[in-house]
């Protein structure tokens, strides 16, 4: 059953997952504190093909890290945002943690209030 909360939802994947997918999925969601989108796009690109784990993590934390792009660029151009900013860095980095914990657990996670643009 999906755990649903301001944290975002996990669910337990139909099929087996290795630690090498798990290491992988998490990677995905960890390495965003230093890449932004850069890393889950790289891990997407070569592991799709490869793992459903893998790239389902890798393809959430793209969507997740393109969305709170769009957001600190809406939150710069406009007054009250940049007051508001430091709230989304922290939430975001808490939920990139939770990510990455689903993840080693062999866990899929949904990001909250993400934009999906790659299905």
């Amino acid at each position: 059953m999906a755990d649903k909360s301001l944290l975002g939802t996990d669910e337990i994947p139909l099929y087996p997952v290795s630690q090498d997918e798990k290491n992988l999925g998490l990677l995905s969601h960890i390495i965003t504190l230093v890449s932004s989108f850069i890393a889950p796009l790289i891990i997407y690109i070569l592991k799709k093909n490869e793992s459903e784990f893998v790239a389902a993590h890798a393809k959430e934390s793209l969507n997740f890290q393109i969305t709170i792009v769009i957001v600190c660029f809406i939150c710069i151009i406009s007054i009250v945002g940049i007051l508001l900013l430091w709230v989304v860095g922290i939430y975001s980095f808490i939920l990139v943690i939770v990510a990455t914990v689903r993840a080693s657990e062999g866990r899929l996670y949904k990001y909250p209030f993400c934009l999906r643009l790659l299905k």
